[in-house]
C-alpha cells in the first residue's frame, strides 16, 4: 500500500492548527492543494470604500445549497458581526462594519463546511476620489436634458444583439429594442454641452433582462449591473467623468418599488416574504391618495402600496429590513462608484413611505450636497408638498427627498396655451399653481418641464402651434425651479402626433443618432426650417440661462393675468428679469404703470430675444402668441 506523506502532513498540521487555535479569531489559511468548490455565484455589492459614513454593511451571498456554509474574514479592515440564515437554502446574509483600520485592497471571504475552506471570495476596499463626499447636486443652476438611451444614439454597433438577453433588436417595432446606448451619449457630450444643458437625466441603464419592451428600463433584473446593449459599469463610470469634466452633471434614473419579473431573486426570493403578494399576483390600485388620506381605510392603503405596478413587475417589500437595506446600499454604492450628482426615483409614493424616509436620509447623509428628485403623479401641491424636505406634515411623516417633479404647473401651464380663455381657464391655471408655493418648503426646489417619456410630446400638446411652444420654453426656462426637457424637443419632435402620449413613439429615435438617418439633429444636416430655427431659439435661451444668476437665484413676484397676458419678474438685489407671455391671436399694449412697483425708477430694458432696447416709461407692445424677456438693470 503506498502511503500518500502529503496527505497525512496537511492532515496533522489541521489537527493540531485547531487544536491550539481560536477558530474563531484565526481561520485557517488556505493552503494550495485545498480544491475550493465555486459553489457562490454572487456577491453584492462586491465592494465598499474607505472613509464612508455607511460603515455597517449587509453583503448578501448566493449559491445553491450554502446554508451550511460558515463566512470567516480574518482582516483588520472589516468585522464580521453576525450572519443570517433564512429559509432558502441559497442564501447567507453577512454583517460586516468597516473598521478605523481599513485598508485599500482585497479582503478574503473564506467559507467553511465542516472546518475546512470550500469557497473563497474577494470583497475589494477602494479609497473614494476626492471630494466624492461634497459632490455638488443639481439645483436652480442647471437645465435637465432627459435621454432614453435606448432611442438616443447608437454609438456602439457591437452591442445591439447580445445572444443571452431574452430579446432581440427590432427597430421597425415602436416597442422593440433599437440600439441606442452609453457609448452613443458619450459621443454627443459636445452637442449637449453646446446646447446649454448643464444636467443628463438617463432613463434607467440598469439590465432589463425581460422578453418584450425591455428597451425602456423601468424593469431591472440585475441591480449591481449595466444592461450590457447600452454597455458596462466601467463605460456608464466614463460617462460620468467625462460629463463632469464638461461641466455636465449626471442623474440615474432608480427604481425601488419594484424589479422585472426576470431578476434573478424573484425567480428564487431569498425568503417568504421579499416581495409584497409573492405567490399571488395584485396590481396596484394606483390609488396614491391613501398615502396622505386621513379617512382612507386599510385596504385601500395595503391594496395601493402593496400591489404590483404591472404583472412583469413585482413589488418589492421595502417593509422588510433585509430589502430594505439592500435597496439603500445600491443606492449608495452607484452613487459613490460613478460619481453620480444626483437621482430620480420613479413611481416615489408607491413604495413604503417609512422606507423612502430611510432611503433618502441615507443618501443624503452620506453626501450633504446632493440631490434627488421623486415622481409624484398628482395634480395638487397638496400631494406633491407632503413628500418635500421640511415639510411639517398632518400625520407626522417626516421626508428627507429634497426635489419633485412639478405635475401642477406642467399640467395648469401646458392647459392653459390651449384650453383658449374662460373665467378661471388659460393663464389663470399656472398662476394659481404658483400661488400655492406656500405648500412647499421650498419651491425653488422642484422640477419643472413641458413633457417627459411617459407623456404626449410638448409640440403634440399645443397642437404643433410653433408659436406657443416657444412662448412655452421661455416659461420652463424663466420661472422658479430646475428646468428639464425632454430629448427632442429643441427639434419639436412630436412622432406622436397622431397617437399622442403612445410610449413607443413618444420616446422615438433621435435624429442622425444612427448611420441610415437622412437627417443629423447633431449637425443640423437636413433639417427643416422650422426644427432648425428652434433648435438655435433653444441653444440661445438655455446658454443665457446657464449664466444668469437672476433666473437661478432670484425672487418670483407674478402679476394676476389680464387679457390673456401674463406677467411675473425674477428679482436679485438691484437687478431684475421681466417676463411677459401674450397667448392672444392678435397684439397687446402692455400698460407699464400696472408695473409701476418694480419698475417705476427704472427707464430702460434690454429684449433678450429681439435684441433690443425698450423704454420702461411708455407701454411696450407685445406680438400675438410670443413671448418677451426684458432685462432690467
Amino acid at each position: 500500500m503506498k502511503i500518500n506523506m502529503k496527505k497525512i502532513f496537511i492532515t496533522i498540521f489541521t489537527v493540531v492548527f485547531y487544536l491550539s487555535c481560536d477558530d474563531k479569531q484565526k481561520p485557517l489559511e488556505l493552503v494550495s492543494d485545498v480544491k475550493l468548490e465555486k459553489i457562490i455565484e454572487r456577491v453584492e455589492p462586491p465592494n465598499w470604500w474607505i472613509g464612508m459614513k455607511t460603515v455597517d454593511l449587509q453583503i448578501l451571498v448566493y449559491g445553491k445549497n450554502i446554508i451550511d456554509l460558515v463566512p470567516k474574514i480574518n482582516n483588520p479592515g472589516i468585522k464580521l458581526n453576525s450572519f443570517d440564515k433564512f429559509e432558502n437554502k441559497n442564501y447567507l446574509f453577512l454583517n460586516v462594519s468597516i473598521t478605523e483600520n481599513a485598508k485599500p485592497g482585497n479582503v478574503e471571504i473564506d467559507f467553511y463546511r465542516a472546518n475546512t475552506i470550500v469557497e473563497r471570495q474577494d470583497f475589494i476596499l477602494k479609497d473614494r476620489l476626492d471630494g466624492a463626499e461634497d459632490v455638488k447636486g443639481f439645483s436652480t443652476e442647471d437645465v435637465m436634458y432627459l435621454i432614453t438611451p435606448d432611442r438616443y444614439a447608437n454609438g456602439d454597433l457591437n452591442n445591439d444583439d447580445i445572444e443571452y438577453m431574452r430579446e432581440r433588436p427590432n427597430r421597425e417595432d415602436i416597442w422593440g429594442l433599437h440600439g441606442g446606448d452609453i457609448q452613443g451619449i458619450i459621443n454627443n457630450l459636445d452637442y449637449i454641452k453646446e446646447m446649454g444643458f448643464t444636467t443628463v437625466w438617463l432613463n434607467p441603464v440598469l439590465e432589463n433582462n425581460m422578453e418584450r419592451a425591455s428597451y425602456h428600463g423601468y424593469s431591472t433584473t440585475d441591480y449591481y449591473k449595466i444592461d450590457p446593449r447600452f454597455g458596462t459599469n466601467e463605460l456608464f463610470k466614463e460617462l460620468s467623468l467625462k460629463s463632469k469634466d464638461m461641466g455636465i452633471k449626471l442623474v440615474m434614473d432608480m427604481i425601488p418599488n419594484h424589479c422585472g419579473s426576470f431578476h434573478w431573486f424573484f425567480k428564487d426570493p431569498p425568503m417568504k416574504n421579499w416581495f409584497n403578494n409573492q405567490n399571488e399576483y395584485k396590481r396596484t390600485s394606483h390609488r396614491r391618495q391613501t398615502v396622505q388620506d386621513i379617512y382612507a381605510s386599510e385596504i385601500d392603503k395595503k391594496e395601493h402600496a402593496d400591489g404590483w405596478f404591472v404583472e412583469t413587475m413585482p413589488d418589492l417589500n421595502q417593509k422588510n429590513p433585509i430589502v430594505s437595506k439592500y435597496l439603500i446600499q445600491n443606492a449608495i454604492w452607484w452613487t459613490e462608484y460613478a460619481g453620480l450628482s444626483g437621482i430620480r426615483v420613479d413611481t416615489y409614493p408607491y413604495s413604503d413611505k417609512d422606507f423612502m424616509t430611510d432611503w433618502t436620509y441615507a443618501l443624503m447623509n452620506e453626501y450633504p450636497n446632493f440631490n434627488i428628485v421623486g415622481e409624484e403623479w398628482a395634480d395638487t401641491p397638496t400631494i406633491i408638498s407632503y413628500w418635500q424636505r421640511g415639510k411639517v406634515n398632518h400625520d407626522g411623516y417626516v421626508s428627507h427627498l429634497p426635489t419633485l417633479m412639478d405635475f401642477p404647473l406642467q399640467m395648469s401651464f401646458n392647459e392653459s396655451l390651449i384650453d383658449g380663455y374662460k373665467y378661471g381657464m388659460g393663464f389663470s391655471k399656472p398662476y394659481r399653481s404658483l400661488a400655492s408655493d406656500f405648500l412647499y418648503p421650498d419651491p425653488n426646489n422642484l422640477l419643472v418641464f413641458p413633457d417627459n417619456h411617459d407623456m404626449a410630446r410638448f409640440f403634440t400638446q399645443v397642437k404643433k402651434d410653433i408659436d406657443l411652444f416657444k412662448m412655452g420654453i421661455v416659461f420652463y426656462s424663466t420661472i422658479r425651479g430646475i428646468p428639464q426637457f425632454y430629448y427632442g424637443t429643441e427639434i419639436i419632435m412630436s412622432p406622436d402626433e397622431k397617437r399622442p402620449g403612445n410610449h413607443g413613439l413618444v420616446r422615438t429615435e433621435f435624429p442622425g443618432g444612427w448611420p441610415d438617418h437622412n437627417k443629423n439633429a447633431f449637425t443640423g444636416e437636413n433639417l427643416s426650417i422650422d426644427e432648425r430655427e428652434t433648435q438655435m431659439f433653444f441653444k440661445k435661451l438655455l446658454n443665457w440661462r446657464k449664466n444668469n444668476k437672476i433666473i437661478h437665484h432670484g425672487k418670483l413676484i407674478q402679476f394676476a393675468p389680464k387679457d390673456e397676458v401674463y406677467s411675473y419678474f425674477r428679482i436679485l438685489e438691484d437687478k431684475m428679469v421681466w417676463v411677459i407671455l401674450n397667448r392672444n391671436d392678435s397684439s397687446k399694449q402692455i400698460d407699464i404703470s400696472r408695473f409701476a412697483e418694480l419698475i417705476s425708477e427704472k427707464e430702460l430694458g434690454f429684449d433678450f430675444l429681439n435684441e433690443r432696447t425698450v423704454s420702461l416709461n411708455e407701454d411696450i407692445e407685445i406680438d400675438k402668441k410670443t413671448a418677451l424677456i426684458i432685462e432690467i438693470d
